[in-house]
């Protein structure tokens, strides 16, 4: 797939193995798995930062697999869900922090366009994840909301 902003072609990226069962070696205990992922989540950890922790450390290479549930699931379903989807999070701390490097230094360009491009993927992720209703309806992207957002 091509890149958005650019006129590269893009990056290929590795592919999972195609599994059906957990591998034999890999911890395949869902209870105990289901509770390192509330730890994990109660410690502050994004979702991704979860799964790279339950590989590197609790030897299990997909959560899916063992529990049939991605890690997403089992946070909405003990109520540990983030209000805002990961990607749109980092997204605005990028934006954030581009904003005060523009602060400091009002005459860099490329990065003013930098942050344009980040600001349209926000907005093209804010609408599509209003119409699927994973965003509360009124949820709406501006400077000063992603500050207090973030800031929680």
């Amino acid at each position: 797939m091509a890149r958005m902003h650019t006129r590269k072609k893009g990056q290929a990226g590795s592919t999972k193995p195609n599994r059906k069962e957990p591998a034999k070696w890999s911890n395949t205990n869902k209870d105990e798995i289901e509770n390192t992922v509330l730890l994990l989540a109660n410690e502050g950890k994004s979702t991704s930062e979860i799964g790279m922790s339950l590989r590197d450390r609790y030897g299990v290479p997909d959560v899916t697999l063992v529990t049939g549930k991605k890690i997403q699931a089992i946070l909405k379903e003990k109520n540990q869900a983030p209000k805002v989807p990961e990607d749109i999070h980092n997204l605005i701390v990028k934006v954030l922090d581009l904003n005060k490097h523009l602060e400091k230094n009002p005459k860099d360009l490329h990065n003013k366009r930098a942050i344009n491009n980040m600001v349209s993927k926000i907005r093209r992720l804010q609408k599509y994840y209003l119409r699927e209703g994973i965003l509360p309806t009124g949820w709406k992207y501006s400077l000063k909301n992603a500050e207090m957002l973030i800031s929680r």
